[in-house]
C-alpha cells in the first residue's frame, strides 16, 4: 500500500473529528446504528449485529455543498483528498467501482416508531450463549488479555464484553464496504459533513498499508472492525499491539481488544475501580436526584439513605444515581468507568450492558430489584408528542426530535414535581395522559 509524509497532516486534522462521537444523543435507550458514535450498537438476542429500534437523531446542520450528481461530488472530493495529501492511485483504487447504496440511505433516513424497554434489551445482551462464549474466549486468551490489561489497566471482563455486545466476538462485523457507505452519506445523507470527515480519515488508513480496500468493511454508518471503530477514532486510538506493522481491528484480535483497551484509557478508565452496583433506595427519597449531572460522593450516598453493597471502593469516590427504568425499577450508582464506556456508545442501556455482562462472566451481576414489566415505551411519535406538550405547557425539552435527551428529562421532571409524582424524569404513557389533560 501507498504512504506518504502528508498522513500526520491528515492525522492532525482529522484527530479532532473523533469529538463528534459525543454528539450521540444521550438516551435511556440503545443509540441507533446512525448516530455518530464510536461503535456500532450492540448485537440482539441472535447474535447479530441488528441495532435496537430507537428514533434516529436529526440531521445536523452543514454548509456542504450539494453536487448536482454523484460523480461531480466524488470529483471535488478527489480533488480536497489530493490536496490533503492522499495520492492519486490510492484514491481511485479505493473508489473503483464505487456508486451510492440504497440499502444506506435507507438506513440513514429511517426512523423507526418503536423501541424496546431496557430489560427486554438486557435480556439479549445478557444471553446465556453470549455468557458462555465470553468465559471461553477468556480463559483461551488468557495470556494476551493479561498483557492489555498490564499495559491500558482496563479490566478483562470488560473489553470481551465490548467485544460480545460489538461484534459477537467478532463474527458479525458488518459486511458492508467502509469506503462506499461512507461516500454515499457524504453525498447525500443527513449528516454529509461527518460522513466526508470519516471517509478521509478511512482513506488515511487504507494510505497508511493498515489493511486492504477490500477488507475496510463494516456497517452501513462505517463502523469497522471487531470493536466496531469509526475512521476518526480508529486513527486517534487504533494500536499494533501484535507487532506486525499493521493496526488491523479487522482479522487481530490483539489489535481489536487493545485498541479497544487503550480508547477507554483515554476516556478515563480507572484500573481496578468497579463500573457501579445496584443500591436500594429509602422511602421518600427525592427521585430529583437520579441523574447522570448530579455526582456526589458514596459516603453522601450513604447519608441519603441508600442502602450500598460492601465494595472496596473509597467512601470519597463519586458516582450518579440511574434509574434506568425510572423510580419503579432497579437503581444503579455508577462510576467513573460507567462513563468511560458512554464515551465509546453513548446509550446508558448499552454502558449498564457492558457492566454487567462483565460481571456475569465472573458469576455476579443478577439484578436484583424488579423491572416494571407492565409499562410499555412510548413510540416515536408519543415521546414527539410528550415534548410539544411539555413545551406548550411551559417545559423545555429541547427539539421535538423523538429523543428523550437531557433537557427533555428535566422538563419531564419539572412536570412531575408540579404534579406531584417522583421526580425521576422518566416519560411513561401515565405521564403523557396527564399532559393531554385540558388546562
Amino acid at each position: 500500500m501507498l504512504r506518504t509524509p502528508a498522513h500526520g497532516q491528515i492525522l492532525r486534522q482529522l484527530i479532532a473529528g473523533s469529538a463528534l462521537v459525543l454528539l450521540t444523543a444521550c438516551v435511556d435507550t440503545p443509540t441507533a446504528d446512525s448516530a455518530p458514535a464510536v461503535v456500532a450498537p450492540p448485537p440482539a438476542t441472535s447474535g447479530t449485529a441488528t441495532a435496537p429500534t430507537v428514533a434516529a437523531p436529526p440531521a445536523l446542520p452543514t454548509a456542504m455543498p450539494v453536487a448536482a450528481s454523484f460523480e461531480d461530488w466524488r470529483d471535488g472530493f478527489r480533488n480536497e483528498a489530493l490536496a490533503n495529501g492522499i495520492q492519486p492511485q490510492l484514491f481511485d483504487q479505493a473508489f473503483a467501482g464505487v456508486a451510492p447504496d440504497p440499502t444506506v440511505i435507507s438506513a440513514d433516513r429511517s426512523q423507526p416508531e418503536f423501541t424496546r424497554p431496557v430489560w427486554t434489551y438486557l435480556e439479549g445482551a445478557l444471553a446465556e450463549q453470549r455468557v458462555r462464549s465470553g468465559k471461553t474466549l477468556l480463559n483461551q486468551h488468557t495470556a494476551l488479555l493479561e498483557q492489555v490489561e498490564a499495559r491500558y489497566g482496563v479490566d478483562r471482563q470488560a473489553l470481551v464484553a465490548v467485544w460480545g455486545m460489538e461484534s459477537n466476538f467478532g463474527q458479525v462485523m458488518g459486511n458492508k464496504s467502509v469506503i462506499r457507505s461512507l461516500a454515499t452519506l457524504a453525498f447525500e445523507g443527513r449528516r454529509p459533513q461527518f460522513a466526508h470527515d470519516q471517509l478521509l480519515a478511512a482513506l488515511s488508513i487504507l494510505q497508511n498499508g493498515d489493511v486492504r480496500p477490500e477488507r475496510m468493511i463494516g456497517s452501513w454508518a462505517g463502523a469497522m472492525g471487531q470493536t466496531q471503530f469509526i475512521p476518526t477514532t480508529y486513527l486517534s486510538h487504533a494500536v499494533d499491539f501484535d507487532g506486525d506493522g499493521r493496526r488491523d481491528i479487522w482479522d487481530s484480535t490483539a489489535d481489536a481488544l487493545a485498541s479497544t483497551a487503550h480508547y477507554l484509557q483515554a476516556s478515563g478508565w480507572r484500573r481496578g475501580q468497579p463500573w457501579g452496583f445496584e443500591v436500594r433506595l429509602p422511602q421518600g427519597f427525592d427521585y430529583a436526584l437520579a441523574d447522570m449531572t448530579t455526582r456526589k460522593s458514596l459516603h453522601e450516598w450513604r447519608q441519603l439513605g441508600l442502602a450500598l453493597p460492601t465494595t472496596a471502593v473509597q467512601d470519597a469516590e463519586q458516582a450518579s444515581l440511574l434509574l434506568p427504568a425510572g423510580h419503579r425499577g432497579p437503581a444503579f450508582l455508577v462510576l467513573d468507568n460507567f462513563r468511560s464506556v458512554l464515551r465509546y456508545n453513548n446509550s446508558t442501556s448499552y454502558a449498564l450492558a457492558i457492566g454487567l455482562l462483565g460481571e456475569r462472566f465472573q458469576n455476579r451481576g443478577q439484578i436484583v430489584a424488579a423491572w416494571p414489566l407492565g409499562d410499555t415505551p412510548l413510540s416515536r411519535s408519543e415521546r414527539i408528542e410528550l415534548q410539544n406538550l411539555l413545551a406548550s405547557n411551559g417545559f423545555d425539552p429541547g427539539s421535538a426530535d423523538g429523543i428523550i435527551g437531557a433537557n427533555t428529562r428535566k422538563a419531564v421532571r419539572n412536570f412531575q414535581q408540579r404534579l406531584g409524582w417522583p421526580a425521576d424524569g422518566y416519560p411513561t404513557s401515565e405521564l403523557l395522559e396527564a399532559l393531554r389533560q385540558p388546562r
